[in-house]
């Protein structure tokens, strides 16, 4: 089971990544992060009032992130320092080299579940080595045209701030999925307040960009909340390589729908990333 719901947090991720990537090119990328994240908050409220769900601990006693209000909090702030990274690394025009990198965001997580004592086949291991290496390479890297500094620093900064978010919302996790999510975004909500004030602006949004929106915004916080419930479930360090396989989603939809031609390397890592699943899979 937490393998399913790890696999549906990449395809939940890598769809909104898609969707949110089209919005981005008609509106500033801030604004769709923003409002997205609010709607998600929104979503998040919903679901705490439908589940019922109060009596999670938010300050727990075996320490300072056990509960799941500083995780939560702190995996909002460090998830949106890696997005702002990312963002101001594409907007420098090399995708190719930021996208990759920024991807590999899982290894994180997996070296702190392995610090933190979880042990792995070698039949296990080589799955996450080929899976993590599928995932770079469906991100398109454009070897042949170098890595500069400043892209390689940010792509840096992006998978630090991923990997570390991920890392803490398996830790808040283990008191509530779903809180840690919702404090999560209540953090990333005074972030996109404190934009919106300073640029006095909304995003110029239309009713009729409202269904993708809510689309982005539910999605992305499913992706983080199955995430979370997988980690629950089965190995932190398995659970967080396979959601890491969402730019192989994203690759797909943008072939499928907007007819985007892959390069050889990206139906490359299509083949790794699902070789790395079996592997995983069947050990």
């Amino acid at each position: 089971m937490a393998f399913v719901l790890a696999l549906l947090s990449s395809a939940l991720w890598g769809s909104a990544d898609f969707q949110a990537g089209r919005m981005s090119k008609k509106y500033q990328a801030l604004a769709v992060l923003g409002v997205t994240q609010l709607i998600g908050l929104a979503f998040g409220i919903f679901l705490i009032f439908a589940t019922g769900e109060t009596d999670a601990v938010a300050f727990g006693n075996d320490g300072f992130f056990s509960g799941f209000f500083w995780p939560g909090a702190f995996a909002g702030v460090l998830g949106y320092i890696g997005l702002i990274c990312l963002y101001v690394g594409l907007s420098t025009g090399r995708m190719g080299v930021v996208s990759p990198i920024s991807s590999l965001g899982a290894v994180v997580p997996v070296m702190f579940a392995v610090i933190g004592g979880e042990q792995l086949s070698r039949g296990r291991w080589i799955g996450v080595v080929i899976a993590l290496a599928g995932a770079f390479c469906a991100s398109g890297p454009e070897i042949s045209q170098g890595f500069p500094l400043k892209p390689v620093a940010l792509a840096f900064g992006a998978a630090f701030g991923f990997g570390t978010a991920l890392t803490l919302i398996g830790i808040g996790s283990d008191s509530s999925a779903l809180m840690t999510m919702v404090t999560m975004r209540a953090t990333t909500a005074l972030f996109t307040i404190a934009i919106a004030i300073r640029f006095r602006s909304t995003g110029g949004f239309s009713v009729a960009d409202a269904p993708s929106l809510i689309f982005i915004g539910v999605a992305d916080f499913l992706a983080n909340f199955t995430l979370g419930l997988a980690t629950q479930q089965g190995l932190v360090s398995l659970v967080m390589v396979l959601g890491s396989l969402y730019p192989v989603v994203t690759v797909l939809l943008a072939f499928k729908f907007l007819h985007e031609r892959l390069h050889r390397v990206q139906y490359v890592g299509v083949f790794l990333a699902v070789s790395g699943v079996a592997i995983i899979s069947a050990f």
